[in-house]
Order: C-alpha cells, then structure tokens, then sequence
C-alpha cells in the first residue's frame, strides 16, 4: 500500500520527536561521562595517598597475618560478590559483559558463593544465571549518592564476615577505559592478606623525608584500613557509573544515527509522493484544458457549418 502525505509527515514528526528525545539523553550521558571521570581522577590521588599511609602503618607494626594460616584460610570459607549494573535500560551489552565475567569468575570458586547486585537489571541477569543472590542495591544516581551505597555494602561484608570469619568480598565491575568503551574487571577487596600488607610496606617515599605515626599505630592502621576499604569501592562504583553511561551514550549515537538515516528516507519518499502528485494535478489540468479545447473546437466547426 503506498504511503499518503498525511501518513507520511506524521512519521517524519515522530521521528523528529524521537530524535529529539534521543539527543538529550546522549547530552544527559556525556556530561555524566564527564562527572564520573573527574570523580575517578580525582579517587587516584586519594587512593595514592592511602596507600602510602598504610605503607608507613604496615612499617612500623609489621604484618599482622601469618602466611601458613591465611593460606590454609583462603578458598575455604564463603565468597561474597559484588556486582555493579544499571537500574535502567538503554546501555547496549553493559549488564550483560560484567554478569557473563562474574559468572564465569565465580565458577571457580569451589566454596559457597553469595552475591549481591548493584541495580534492577543486572540483578535480574544474575537470577537468570543461576547465581545465588542474597540482596539487591540501588544504583547511585550522582556521585554523592555513591557514599550511603558504600556503606550499606560495608554493613553487608560485616555481617557476613561475622558469620564465616574465612569470608572473602569480590567486586565485580565495568572499568572505564575511554569515552564510549570499557571492560569487565574483578577486585578481591576482603581479606586484607599478608601479600598485600608486603606490597604495600615496599612502596617508596616520594620524598627524602622519612614518615613517622603520631599516636597509637594499630588505631591508626585500622583507620586508614576503612579508608582503603571505602575508597576502593568509591572508585568501583564510580568506574561502574562512568561506563554505564558511556555504553549510554554509545547507544543514543547509534539511534541518532539511525534515526537520521529514517528521516532521509522519509523525507526522500514524502517529496516523491508530493511530487507524484503534483504530477497527477497537472496531467489531470492538461488534460482538461485539451478536452475542454477539443470540445470548443467541434462546436465552432458545427457553428460554421
């Protein structure tokens, strides 16, 4: 059935309508981009400067986990995950990469696993995987939202480290790495073990001056502990954030692209059928002028006679 220009032009509004729809959200994700990774930037130079105060701690108390117990502990007890998603839709492939590499990650796990997610829609690709999920948390909608995040997992890692003291916390999220792209990454957050207390005490002063811990330093080892504890998961959702709306906008590019390429030919097929008729008016005009001259014609021949 060939199209009418009424039914035409109403198309082409729609899809003008969409586009404008389209072409906010694409503004709405980029400066998200930006918020995100300004937060990100901004999380290294803090996290730079706890681990350098942990270095001092771990200096001067020593280690505090003897390896043949922590090596005999680990892969025994219960594996928490966190898995960082989206509550909304619109972000091509995001929920599905992180929760096809935790679930693979998880698998090699021998012990019992629990896991959370972080956001509707990757929850439910979690349930759908057949992972044990024991709790779902909203995701962030700015950066100062990322704090009572942080803290209701904090709650939730102590609970269950209160229940299995062997429990180990995994994070499992998408890493920023450019404006429209990232990939899946996973971070062992708990147990804090004896490699990473050495890594951390080999790190080099940036300075000639050589650091020293005022007051009593268990105290001040187990402050900057939380403090690595909760810049670690600042950094994991705020990394999450800015890939979700990177893969946001990648996907509102792609619309407008293709809503472009619909309007072209939209327009294209709507001058087409204006000028079919047009062309139709004017035969139709024609033709009457020569019928109406024909006609005239026979009656002056008939006058004549």
């Amino acid at each position: 059935m060939s199209e009418t220009l009424a039914s035409l032009r109403l198309k082409i509004d729609r899809a003008k309508d969409l586009q404008s729809v389209v072409r906010t959200m694409k503004a709405l994700a980029a400066s998200n981009v930006g918020q995100y990774e300004k937060s990100v930037s901004a999380l290294s130079d803090y996290y730079r400067t706890v681990e350098l105060g942990l270095r001092t701690c771990f200096r001067e108390i020593g280690t505090s986990v003897t390896p043949s117990k922590r090596k005999k502990q680990m892969g025994t007890g219960t594996v928490g995950a966190v898995v960082f998603g989206s509550d909304q839709g619109l972000v091509g492939q995001f929920n599905d990469i992180i929760t096809d590499y935790a679930v693979k990650k998880l698998a090699a796990f021998p012990g019992k696993v629990q896991v959370w997610g972080v956001g509707e829609r990757v929850y439910s690709r979690l349930a759908e995987a057949g992972l044990p999920l024991v709790g779902l948390f909203a995701v962030p909608n700015s950066v100062k939202a990322i704090t009572p995040l942080i803290g209701q997992i904090l709650l939730e890692s102590e609970k269950l480290r209160s229940q299995d003291e062997d429990a180990e916390l995994y994070l499992f999220y998408n890493r920023h790495k450019t404006r429209i792209t990232y990939e899946p990454v996973s971070q062992r957050l708990l147990p804090l073990d004896e490699t990473w207390q050495s890594d951390l005490a080999k790190l080099s002063w940036p300075t000639k001056n050589l650091p020293e811990v005022i007051g009593n330093s268990e105290e001040t080892t187990r402050a900057m502990i939380s403090e690595y504890l909760f810049v670690s998961l600042f950094r994991a959702c705020a990394e999450s954030l800015a890939s979700e709306n990177s893969s946001r906008l990648a996907a509102m590019q792609r619309a407008d692209k293709n809503i472009e390429d619909l309007l072209e030919n939209l327009s294209g097929e709507f001058y087409r059928v204006r000028q079919s008729g047009i062309d139709e008016e004017l035969f139709e005009v024609i033709s009457g002028y020569e019928a109406l001259s024909r006609s005239r014609s026979s009656d002056h021949r008939k006058d004549d006679d």
